[in-house]
């Protein structure tokens, strides 16, 4: 685990409303055991492939079969998301959560956060490019973990703009800052760039509002 992903483990330990998440159980790297991590990038694999995948006659019949198993599998051990792995492992790309791009916090400041984020094969949008609505999730998620470092609370988005500068690639890793501009009470101004190398692909300017006590 990362030292930016060691600091966040201890940050929720002790209080778990801190650090961009809102579990209601403690977190821990042991959810989903010791191959979970195995189990997540073969669900993103399913993902890459279907996006491309073009099956006909007897091997759509065949897929739909395996998935059928495969579902059935899963909705016996749903359990409720604050106790999810996917989502609640820090020890993973994006905390496990596969709806979200993959990432890595690299560094965590008191007013931000820094990730390295690859957009894969599923999040396409055209012509080899991701698409704006996955940049727009990428930001979301690393905005509200840095206005959660920056002001020691949950937050929720209250607006979030962007600006899309330059194409932004698949596969390729991208470096993501996201900070406080600045504090008023409970709103949190939050700004984020997107780079691929010295190349600006996008930014953002959000605003996130510190959750008062019992909300979620």
């Amino acid at each position: 685990m990362s030292q930016a992903n060691d600091r966040a483990a201890e940050t929720v330990a002790e209080d778990p409303h801190e650090g961009g998440f809102r579990p209601h159980a403690a977190i821990t790297t042991e959810r989903g055991g010791p191959r979970y991590a195995e189990f997540s990038e073969q669900v993103r694999l399913l993902m890459d492939n279907a996006r491309y995948a073009c099956p006909e006659g007897d091997q759509v019949d065949e897929l739909i079969e395996h998935l059928a198993v495969v579902n059935e599998k899963l909705a016996k051990v749903r359990i409720d998301e604050w106790h999810s792995p996917a989502g609640t492992r820090i020890d993973l790309p994006s905390r496990g959560n596969i709806t979200l791009p993959p990432y890595e916090v690299v560094e965590v400041s008191e007013t931000g956060v820094v990730a390295d984020l690859v957009f894969r094969d599923f999040h396409l949008g055209g012509n080899n490019a991701a698409h704006g609505g996955h940049i727009a999730v990428a930001f979301d998620d690393l905005g509200g973990y840095a206005s959660a470092v920056a002001i020691q609370a949950v937050c929720r988005t209250a607006y979030l703009n962007v600006q899309y500068r330059s194409i932004t690639p698949l596969n390729t890793t991208l470096r993501v800052r996201a900070w406080a501009d600045r504090i008023e009470g409970r709103k949190v101004f939050i700004k984020g760039t997107m780079h691929d190398g010295d190349r600006l692909c996008a930014e953002m300017d959000a605003l996130f509002i510190k959750l008062k006590p019992g909300q979620a």
